[in-house]
């Protein structure tokens, strides 16, 4: 884990309105960033922000388009802000991205590489979105993989179940946060 990241996308205000399903997706997420801060791992806070107007949105994109009409991401919005149960602390570095990969409009990539990261341990909102797409992009660019299937969440569980039960483990580690603290807990 010495070259490991954690990255926690999409988790802002609107979408844990959204998606919070009550089950304490906050409370074990909170307790995976603290659980890296103490084994020395970065914490990186991925944001998705549109720009006034939208101006990177196109018609023929649905998905940004229907995030667009629902009112989500506009960068400066409170909705948009990053959770205040996890909010970043001194030290952590916040990327804004313009797609659903963390990777896509951001410069996630030059921060992960200026600091010799290569692994990444993924969590975020949406199971179906932010984190399948960093998951793709993230092996197309030779990271290795950790997926906290506990810290991720998506409005649709049956979807999420899949792709932590049987798609994720193709490509990555696949660990609940209690598993994954005790993996990187000094020995």
């Amino acid at each position: 884990m010495a070259n490991s990241a954690l990255l926690v996308m999409d988790v802002q205000r609107d979408v844990v309105a959204i998606a919070d399903d009550g089950s304490g997706y906050l409370r074990r997420l909170r307790a995976a960033i603290d659980g890296a801060r103490a084994a020395g791992i970065p914490v990186i806070y991925v944001v998705m922000g549109l720009r006034p107007g939208d101006p990177e949105v196109s018609p023929r994109n649905k998905v940004m388009t229907h995030v667009v009409r629902a009112g989500l991401f506009t960068e400066g919005a409170p909705g948009t802000e990053i959770h205040d149960d996890i909010a970043p602390q001194q030290g952590d570095v916040v990327v804004t991205k313009r797609r659903g990969s963390a990777f896509s409009g951001s410069d996630l990539d030059l921060v992960l590489r200026a600091r010799d990261i290569d692994s990444l341990v993924l969590t975020g909102i949406a199971t179906s979105a932010v984190v399948l797409s960093t998951l793709w992009h993230a092996i197309d660019l030779d990271y290795g993989l950790t997926v906290l299937t506990d810290a991720c969440l998506d409005t649709d569980p049956e979807v999420h179940q899949m792709l932590t039960e049987k798609l994720f483990p193709q490509w990555a580690d696949v660990f609940t946060v209690e598993d994954w603290l005790k993996a990187i807990a000094p020995q």
